[in-house]
């Protein structure tokens, strides 16, 4: 799954109709909801947008006719995997019907033009992890830490004796990373893992 690094917009004419699309990353329902206000323009014909934030997700026609623009613009998201991400597809009519199906691919190839276009970032699913180690260990654990790709430290608390770090791990290489800090220590530094 991918989220946009950056919020992105792309434009096209179609039939003498105008469609503005604007993507952009959000981080739950608020902030989609939050995107879409913002985005919307109360002087176009029709604002029509879909978000989705893993599991959630929603979608408006916006008064064109039931399924011909927000549920291919949600199609278009799930079509490029992207998660935490709300898409607005401004239309400015411009006289001449689209029909059904013209209203369908009109709204779903501008939503999908614009995601196209857009910078992804990965998105990668952590644990977070408690590793507790000594002094002598910790440059060590530290360094290898920072340079596992998807590792991210969240919090450093010395002790009498060492230091507690509090890390992000990569689900999908969590058994990897503690088997090295432990091959690493000899098995001196702890990991404790969420149940």
């Amino acid at each position: 799954m991918f989220t946009l690094a950056q919020p992105e917009t792309f434009a096209q004419d179609i039939k003498k109709s105008r469609f503005l699309a604007v993507a952009g990353p959000v981080a739950d329902e608020a902030a989609a909801k939050a995107f879409i206000a913002a985005h919307s323009d109360a002087s176009a014909n029709h604002n029509c947008w879909a978000w989705r934030v893993g599991q959630g997700y929603r979608f408006s026609d916006d008064g064109e006719p039931s399924g011909t623009a927000g549920k291919p613009i949600l199609q278009a998201l799930d079509g490029q995997s992207l998660d935490h991400v709300a898409v607005v597809v401004t239309r400015w009519f411009g006289g001449i019907l689209l029909g059904s199906g013209g209203l369908v691919r009109a709204y779903g190839g501008t939503a999908a033009a614009c995601l196209r276009a857009a910078a992804k970032t990965e998105i990668v699913v952590s644990v977070e992890a408690k590793i507790t180690c000594g002094f002598a260990d910790l440059a060590i654990v530290q360094a290898r830490l920072a340079a596992q790709p998807g590792v991210c430290m969240t919090a450093e608390t010395f002790t009498a004796t060492g230091a507690e770090l509090v890390v992000a791990l990569p689900v999908a290489d969590t058994a990897g990373i503690v088997r090295m800090i432990t091959d690493l220590t000899s098995g001196r530094a702890i990991v404790a893992l969420p149940d």
